[in-house]
């Protein structure tokens, strides 16, 4: 089933989705700066070395840990945000242009998104995970590299866009084979696209002129033939599953410390991890390449690049 472009036109919110909405837009908005100055090198290094050589380690990670697999973060100096507006969950669900343009510019990412691999980061952290030295991974990040990395298990707090659900039947679909139905509607569309392409998102979407966005035909759902289909992801605006959330809170019982890495914190479903382990009492470290939300709340504050620091860890470590 392929459904016809959309022509644009302006979401008609509920009064309680354009709350949500405007909430969404202050959060995408939000700029981290500092609030606390970071450590001496030397000083942050041995206070988490010794977190983890204490065990019990809560590892949560942000974008900054995939930039080294080519997918941009959101906040950091070269941040997606700087150019690009993500799309709110109230735009997705109550504007079929608006899910017609993400569907449009994903189907070109995708190409991007489904060939990136794991990076000495994601391996060094499973290898932690497997040596016991860190209690749990809750990630927000979208790639699913941890879990190709080997992590296992991890809370994926924002999803994964590997699957795909509809927001009116609720049936899922694997994103490669929905990749291939788009394939079969937009023949030779993704490569003529591409080179048109700009700016690659963290989200797995591209910059399109609008002219290739109405050229696009999107498919429709398998089971109730509604174009409603979405990635398995939290926008903003939209709130974490309850079993994710449950899968956070028996990691954060049940953690001696918290280790934030290559994460500016900035949403809150993230930021309340680093919250709730400082109220309990218990040491928080952020490892970062620029400032954190978390900082402020943090016992030791390395302000560098993600993957050489975690290399000189692992050696200290042994």
């Amino acid at each position: 089933m392929i459904a016809r472009p959309h022509v644009a036109e302006e979401a008609v919110f509920t009064a309680q989705a354009e709350k949500a909405h405007r909430a969404a837009l202050r959060s995408i908005a939000r700029i981290v700066e500092d609030s606390v100055p970071p450590q001496p090198e030397q000083a942050a290094h041995a206070g988490i070395l010794a977190m983890l050589k204490t065990g019990d380690v809560l590892c949560v990670t942000g974008a900054g840990v995939s930039t080294d697999s080519g997918i941009p973060d959101y906040r950091g100096p070269e941040g997606s945000l700087y150019r690009h507006r993500p799309m709110t969950y109230q735009e997705f669900k109550y504007d079929a242009a608006a899910r017609h343009r993400y569907w449009a510019r994903s189907f070109v990412g995708w190409r991007h998104m489904g060939a990136a691999v794991p990076n000495a980061s994601h391996h060094l952290l499973a290898s932690w995970q497997q040596r016991g030295i860190l209690s749990g991974l809750i990630t927000q990040n979208v790639d699913g590299l941890h879990a190709a990395a080997g992590s296992d298990p991890v809370v994926a707090l924002h999803g994964d866009l590997a699957t795909v659900h509809c927001l009116t039947c609720g049936s899922r679909e694997d994103r490669r084979h929905l990749d291939q139905r788009f394939e079969d509607a937009n023949p030779g569309y993704a490569e003529a696209a591409m080179v048109a392409a700009e700016n690659v998102n963290p989200d797995g979407d591209v910059s399109l002129d609008p002219s290739w966005v109405h050229r696009f035909h999107m498919v429709l759902c398998l089971v109730c033939g509604a174009d409603t289909l979405k990635p398995d992801v939290v926008y903003f605006g939209e709130t974490v599953p309850p079993e994710r959330k449950a899968a956070v809170d028996e990691l954060i019982q049940h953690s001696a410390s918290l280790l934030v890495v290559g994460s500016s914190m900035a949403v809150m479903s993230g930021f309340s991890i680093a919250l709730r382990m400082h109220r309990a009492g218990k040491p928080v470290a952020v490892l970062n390449g620029g400032p954190s939300r978390a900082d402020a709340k943090a016992d030791w504050r390395w302000r560098t690049r993600i993957a050489p620091a975690l290399k000189q860890l692992d050696e200290d470590l042994g």
